[in-house]
């Protein structure tokens, strides 16, 4: 995995946890927005390590 894959990878972490400990003290809206936090920091590093092992396995054929 090449270095920036894991920086952004490192980054959607942090918004995930940000969003984690934000819906653990909100109430209303911002409940809402750190729930999305959450779902896009993981969707996102769901999404780099997809691309990377589609990259590995088009390389391979």
């Amino acid at each position: 995995m090449p270095i920036s894959s894991g920086f952004f990878m490192v980054l959607a972490g942090i918004f995930a946890l940000i969003g984690l400990f934000g819906a653990a003290v909100a109430e209303g809206y911002l409940y809402a927005y750190s729930l999305m936090l959450i779902g896009f920091g993981l969707f996102y590093g769901y999404g780099i390590i997809k691309r990377h092992f589609d990259a590995q396995d088009a390389a391979n054929h």
